[in-house]
């Protein structure tokens, strides 16, 4: 799967948060997501493991009991099953890769 640059097939994903499904295949998924200032991308959890990269912006990202500071170029890794959520400090540009992808979403 290719998938040249281009700003569409955003989706809403809470109050000030957006996402998109890049590309995909049987093992991995790269979602982009854009958060929005102010905003807090609520707590959940998913049986996925989650590898994260900030692209631009800062927010606060709780992993479990742990809390973290993120700015751009700083990355992480959520296990599957593990609560997290983060507080949106500055409109942020964040990229993951899940495995195995998220069936809730792949594109229709």
């Amino acid at each position: 799967m290719f998938r040249s640059k281009d700003d569409e097939g955003w989706v809403y994903g809470a109050e000030g948060v957006y996402r998109r499904t890049l590309v995909y295949g049987d093992k991995t998924m790269l979602t982009e997501f854009k958060l929005l200032k102010g905003h807090v991308l609520p707590a959940h959890k998913h049986p996925h493991e989650q590898t994260g990269y900030l692209v631009s912006g800062k927010m606060i990202l709780y992993i479990g009991e742990d809390r973290y500071e993120t700015n751009p170029g700083d990355c992480w890794m959520i296990p599957g099953d593990v609560t997290h959520y983060a507080d949106i400090l500055e409109d942020s540009l964040a990229v993951e890769v899940f495995a195995p992808p998220r069936e809730d979403y792949r594109p229709s």
